[in-house]
């Protein structure tokens, strides 16, 4: 899809950023877009995924450290995170793939004032979902004509390598509650393309 929702959001990602952050943390980076636009605003960037493919892509289109992000292979689950380490831990559309306690995982890896970001996805269940999803539709099809057109013009190559997809199964009521009890004093706002974003600075 030449519009994509994840990169739309990399601005309201990034205005979270600590002044003065030194250290960061990007999980599920996929092909690692988000962690060199991070790292090109100077914090050294820890990108990790499960996908050796999606990785493999990312290293091949970056610098190396620490210019450009150090690259992980791992699964978030397991892997052992530092203590109080990064100054800014993101996860863009892809904590769904993954219990959503893993939060508290990602908690602990932060430095005192640090920030936890999530872009996340969300099951639709009610009404409102309903009703957000149809105001979104139109925009969308208008923003991926105008991408697709630029693109043609442009004469840009298509990105051929994919991180995996799963679709959500948690709705937007329980990723509040579970945020409130796991991430206290986090915020959780909707946004427009079927994502939300999740705040959470540790004390």
């Amino acid at each position: 899809m030449p519009f994509d929702h994840n990169d739309h959001y990399h601005r309201a990602v990034l205005r979270q950023l600590p002044r003065g952050a030194r250290r960061a943390l990007d999980v599920g980076c996929g092909t690692g877009t988000f962690a060199r636009r991070l790292a090109g605003l100077g914090p050294r960037v820890d990108a990790l995924d499960s996908s050796a493919e999606a990785l493999a892509a990312a290293r091949a289109r970056s610098a190396p450290p620490p210019r450009g992000p150090s690259y992980l292979h791992a699964d978030i689950t397991e892997h052992q995170l530092p203590h109080a380490h990064y100054d800014f831990v993101t996860c863009l559309a892809s904590l769904h793939h993954v219990p959503f306690a893993t939060v508290s995982r990602l908690r602990e890896t932060l430095a005192p004032g640090g920030v936890l970001v999530v872009l996340g996805c969300y099951a639709e269940r009610t009404p409102a979902d309903r009703a957000v999803s149809l105001a979104a539709a139109p925009v969308n099809a208008v923003a991926r004509l105008t991408v697709a057109a630029g693109e043609r013009l442009r004469g840009r190559p298509r990105d051929l390598v994919r991180a995996p997809v799963r679709r959500p199964t948690v709705p937007l009521a329980e990723i509040r509650s579970d945020a409130a009890r796991l991430l206290p004093g986090s915020r959780v706002r909707r946004l427009l393309f079927w994502r939300y974003l999740l705040v959470f600075r540790q004390p």
